[in-house]
């Protein structure tokens, strides 16, 4: 299995050749020469597998370059439910991401039993095992830049820490995230973490993330990695719990499923997306959205326009407070025949602050072959969201998930089943749920008072060259 560059422009490489390095040098995203298929047979075979198990079975047709005896200890390693062991109450830790039933074909997929209560854990516990493996075997160290509007972030740290050979920094939006969410990367004081607060939005750390990264000279000679969501075996890691949720929906696979995906970045419907051109039978891919609605204005118009840090909003939905989705790359260039220079070109635009349409050439037209539809959402359907979420289920959900839940149901037909992806516990949005419900949301007992440990970090101005230096200073 090689993969190939969106943009064209580098040469093909293998599973860990990428894995290390995020951005191809041409500035494209990877992705796989070709996606593996499975059959009616496969699906049959995978339902009744074990989360670590299926993990394999999906993972394994991508990686060809690590023993496979190695890479099923690396899942095994990963998957376990002592790791993923912040389930509801009724749930079984073992099942790693257990379904919730609302109502008759309306489910919630349980993503954020992890050890930062975010699906974010979900890739990124997978991430850090894998780096280590490929970093031990080669003799190698690497510095982690990467960018979060919230969750990434401390996943990342999560992952990461302690591991051999490896630095963060991760670059957030200062005083733009939840106390929790800042509490848990802040509070970190391992020596090989470098939390750097941002002057700025999410879209300026993830500006500067890509600047670096796109100085050839300077990426190698620190050693340079990612672990955003631009890195493909974050988006891959995903690809498994689709098929783990549509398994746990479905009796056979005649039936398809519709999946409701809050969205920023577009990674975690990105999987989505590929999970289905692999063939799993998936009727509608949801893309909901918070006020910042670049997403769903190109869903419903085929214009896709950016709208800079100065016009994105910070909502109580703050993690997809995005509005340049990096992983969007990925799908416009299946959508556009997997034309390379068609999809430097589309960037060049955006990266040049503009934005393209998509009806030109009749691309937009082929939406529909692919499954996709959109909706948003904004502060007060979002608390309306919770407060009737948890009237009507007892079932008390984040605001993220709060989006994918307000725009499933405009969708929702009681036929085909719907699945919205959780994103975060409740938990990690204190502030928004008192508001919502006039209570404080349940957390767990080995998280209490983490917002009032000891915190670490550095204030910086939205400038490539600045966090340059910082590397420097600290490698």
């Amino acid at each position: 299995m090689k993969y190939i560059s969106t943009r064209g422009q580098s040469p093909a490489q293998s599973f860990s050749q990428i894995l290390l390095g995020g951005l191809a040098p041409d500035g494209g995203l990877y992705l796989p020469e070709t996606y593996p298929q499975f059959t009616d047979a496969d699906l049959t075979a995978m339902r009744d597998l074990s989360y670590a198990d299926l993990a394999f079975a999906v993972l394994s047709r991508f990686v060809d370059d690590i023993p496979a005896a190695d890479l099923k200890a690396i899942i095994d390693k990963t998957y376990r439910a002592d790791v993923y062991a912040y389930t509801r109450k009724g749930q079984n830790a073992a099942d790693i991401t257990p379904t919730l039933k609302l109502e008759d074909n309306l489910y919630l997929l349980s993503l954020s039993n992890g050890p930062t209560l975010a699906f974010k854990d979900m890739a990124m516990q997978l991430l850090g095992n894998l780096f280590e493996y490929v970093l031990t075997k080669e003799g190698k160290t690497t510095n982690i830049l990467g960018a979060t509007s919230g969750d990434t972030g401390s996943a990342a740290e999560y992952a990461m820490r302690g591991k051999k050979g490896i630095r963060v920094f991760m670059l957030s939006p200062h005083k733009k995230m939840s106390r929790f969410q800042t509490a848990q990367m802040f509070s970190l004081q391992d020596e090989n973490i470098y939390n750097i607060a941002v002057n700025g939005v999410f879209d300026d750390c993830q500006d500067m993330v890509k600047a670096v990264s796109n100085d050839a000279a300077f990426k190698a000679q620190y050693k340079i990695g990612a672990v955003n969501s631009i890195n493909w075996g974050r988006i891959v890691a995903q690809v498994v719990y689709y098929f783990k949720g549509y398994f746990a929906v479905t009796q056979n696979n005649t039936q398809q499923v519709s999946f409701s995906v809050p969205s920023g970045n577009f990674g975690n419907v990105c999987a989505g997306h590929i999970a289905r051109m692999m063939g799993l039978p998936i009727d509608k891919l949801i893309v909901a959205t918070n006020e910042n609605d670049v997403l769903d204005e190109f869903f419903k118009t085929g214009i896709y326009s950016p709208r800079g840090s100065a016009n994105t909003y910070h909502t109580s939905s703050p993690s997809m407070d995005i509005s340049k989705a990096s992983n969007f790359e990925r799908f416009v260039f299946d959508l556009v025949g997997r034309d390379s220079d068609k999809t430097r070109a589309l960037w060049n635009k955006v990266d040049n602050g503009g934005s393209f349409d998509l009806n030109v050439d009749g691309y937009f037209a082929k939406i529909a072959d692919y499954g996709f539809v959109s909706g948003s959402s904004n502060h007060a359907s979002r608390m309306q969201t919770i407060r009737e979420t948890k009237q009507k289920y007892d079932v008390v959900i984040d605001t993220h998930t709060a989006d994918g839940v307000k725009v499933a149901l405009q969708y929702f037909n009681k036929q085909t089943p719907m699945v919205v992806l959780e994103t975060a516990l409740a938990a990690k949005f204190e502030e928004a749920l008192v508001e919502a419900l006039g209570q404080v949301p349940e957390r767990p007992a080995a998280l209490d008072g983490i917002e009032n440990l000891p915190q670490k970090f550095t204030v910086m101005d939205a400038n490539a060259t600045a966090i340059k230096d910082f590397i420097v200073q600290n490698t």
